[in-house]
This record gives structure tokens, C-alpha cells and sequence, in this order.
């Protein structure tokens, strides 16, 4: 609704993890040769592991869009709820096994086949995993022992876990030994600092347009960062609702009221915030009482 009132050409804090608008943050760059490096040499096991909203996801796109480039065969599992007969069959699936899928020994067998044909040719495959930290014991085996898939020269499939940091405290569990072990490259996504937040507003207003932007000033974008704690999806939220509140009344520059009256529609908790207690005068809990009434009389 805004872009045109500002001169965009797009939105510039879609919440979709679109790689055109990455931002190559000193740690975004080395999660992605992390992981390039990791398929590239065939070490197996990578883990990416973050704070919620800190860019997981958008690693993954770009991963996704250099092995295309690179014509590299990857399956990449969006859902870990998953049992272990739904995981071979996506397996199956995303990396058109001509077999009965719905069969675990004939999707091993199919697999390894595939592998060793695309090693023998000077290639690799990858399976990516998001969300791995909601995977369950007996799934995360299974993945576990598809890295047993090897030749003398490396590992026949390249096995990247995403998750967020309840992965990490997941695979010190002593049952997770074996699978913490294997996993040969690790990085970590935290939040931004005070100057990164600062880059990654206006270099995302740059990509959708708008060069040297005065719609947010420094001292309210050091409010956003705190309020924030530097998540990138949670900037991204803030700043979108920042512009179309500006935009709704006619102000060419956000304010301290504006943000103030957005984070608590938000209900953001960040340090010396009081938590968000309804009254009981609150829209919701009078549309809910009054409901109840109608259902009564």
C-alpha cells in the first residue's frame, strides 16, 4: 500500500525469505560458505542452528539457488513432523527414486544406486532438513545412518540439519553421540548489532528502490534494535508496520509514537517492557464475553 507514497518498487520487508534482499552480515556469509564449503567437499554432516527470525531459512534459499546453478540433485524436507515411512517416502520423492516408495528397503536401495552412479560421474547430492530440531529420535537415526552411504573419497550424501538452537541441545543428549560426532561444520545465527540493524533496514529499502533513505532516522532505528534484539524477522514486522502507519498519515518520517504505539499492537517483550496484561476492557476479551452472552440468552 505504501511503495508508491515512498518510492518503492517493491516491499522492502516482505517476510518471506527471499535471497534478492540478503543481507551478507559477517556471520550470513560465513553460514553460507559453511555450507557451500560443506557440499562442496563432501563433509557429511553440517548443522545451521539460530534463534528464531535470525535468517535460517534464507540460508537454506540461497543454498537452494547455488546448487541449482551448480545442476547438484538435493532433497530438501520442509516438514519434520514426519515418521520414519513418511521421511523415505519425501525422500523418495524429491529425488524421483524409480522405486516403490512406500517401501524403506526399496528407497535405501534406489538411493544408494543413485549415489553411487552421481559419485562415479564427479557428482554429489545433498538432503536438506529444516525445522531438524523437531525431528524425532528414530528419524534422526535414520538420517544418522544415511551418512554411512560413503565411498574412499567421501561421503556419497551431503546432510544439512537447520533447526533452531533446542538442535544444539538436542545432539549433546547422550543418546545423540554418535550423530554430534559425525557432524563435521557448524554455525550459529544470532541477532544483529546496533550498526547491522542500522545496514540491514536501509540496505533492504536500497534493494526495493529507495537509496540514502530518511524515513527512518538513526536514533529511531536504535529503538527498533533494541525492541527488537536485532531478529531480523522482527525488524522486518516493525518496519512494515512503521511505513504503512506513516503512510496512513500522510508523514514522510517515522516517530518514536508511532513505533511505540506499533510494538505494543505487537505485544513485543524486550528488557524493561512490562508483559503484555490485557484489561478487561481489551477489544478481545469484550468480544469474547459478549459472544458468550448471544450463545446464553
Amino acid at each position: 500500500m505504501y511503495n508508491a507514497f515512498f518510492g518503492f518498487n517493491q516491499n522492502p520487508f516482505n517476510m518471506s525469505p527471499d535471497p534478492s534482499f540478503l543481507f551478507r552480515s559477517p556471520q550470513h556469509e560465513e553460514a553460507l560458505a559453511n555450507l557451500i564449503y560443506g557440499v562442496q567437499s563432501r563433509k557429511g554432516f553440517v548443522a545451521l542452528t539460530g534463534e528464531v527470525g535470525t535468517g535460517k531459512t534464507t540460508m537454506l534459499e540461497c543454498l537452494r539457488d547455488f546448487l541449482n546453478a551448480q545442476q547438484i540433485a538435493f532433497a530438501s524436507l520442509f516438514n519434520s513432523r514426519l515418521t520414519v515411512e513418511q521421511f523415505f517416502e519425501m525422500l523418495a520423492y524429491d529425488l524421483d527414486l524409480r522405486c516403490n516408495r512406500l517401501s524403506k528397503t526399496e528407497v535405501l536401495l534406489s538411493l544408494n544406486n543413485m549415489l553411487l552412479e552421481r559419485a562415479a560421474a564427479g557428482r554429489t547430492t545433498v538432503l536438506i532438513v529444516d525445522e531438524a530440531h523437531n525431528l524425532d529420535w528414530d528419524v534422526l537415526e535414520e538420517i544418522r545412518l544415511l551418512s554411512n552411504l560413503e565411498n574412499r573419497k567421501g561421503k556419497l550424501l551431503q546432510i544439512i540439519l537447520a533447526g533452531q538452537q533446542e538442535l544444539d541441545r538436542k545432539l549433546e543428549a547422550p543418546e545423540f553421540r554418535q550423530l554430534k560426532q559425525r557432524i563435521a561444520l557448524r554455525c550459529t545465527l544470532r541477532g544483529f548489532t546496533g550498526l547491522e540493524t542500522a545496514a540491514y533496514v536501509n540496505s533492504r529499502m536500497a534493494c526495493a528502490g529507495l537509496k540514502d533513505q530518511t524515513v527512518i532516522p538513526s536514533a529511531l532505528m536504535q529503538e527498533i534494535h533494541f525492541r527488537s534484539q536485532g531478529i531480523p524477522r522482527l525488524i522486518n514486522a516493525i518496519c512494515d508496520n512503521l511505513l504503512l502507519t506513516a503512510f496512513a498519515l500522510e508523514s514522510r518520517m517515522a516517530n518514536m509514537e508511532m513505533l511505540d504505539e506499533i510494538t505494543a499492537d505487537m505485544r513485543l517483550e524486550y528488557p524493561g517492557k512490562q508483559p503484555f496484561r490485557p484489561s478487561p476492557d481489551y477489544p478481545e476479551h469484550v468480544m469474547k464475553h459478549t459472544q458468550a452472552r448471544v450463545r446464553f440468552d
